[in-house]
């Protein structure tokens, strides 16, 4: 049986909606339905958990109508991937400060 997932909030997103499934009420009710990933017990399972809110945002006909627009489409997938760029390399400097503060507390630990 095929697994449904969310929609991953990219250029797919504009596929879908220049070829007119946003328009589909059997379409919109789908992505509804799709709301179920936002319970923790199917959240935990997702990749990309960013989906969620494009998710959100696809229940709102206004957003729906705009990502036929390559120009709005474009500038959503540009803010996607500098989001995950700036939240790659700050999640990276969390990880090192720490790490090193982690080091610095076993050192000062006493006997």
């Amino acid at each position: 049986m095929a697994q449904s997932r969310p929609i991953q909030g990219n250029s797919s997103d504009k596929v879908l909606a220049q070829r007119g499934y946003f328009k589909s009420n059997n379409f919109v009710n789908y992505l509804k339905y799709l709301q179920y990933w936002k319970e923790p017990m199917y959240a935990k399972y997702l990749k990309y958990p960013q989906a969620l809110h494009f998710l959100e945002l696809l229940q709102y006909e206004q957003f729906r109508k705009e990502l036929a627009n390559q120009q709005c489409a474009k500038f959503i997938d540009d803010q996607q991937l500098l989001h995950w760029q700036h939240y790659q390399r700050k999640r990276m400097q969390l990880l090192r400060a720490e790490a090193e503060h982690a080091r610095e507390m076993g050192e000062t630990k006493p006997a």
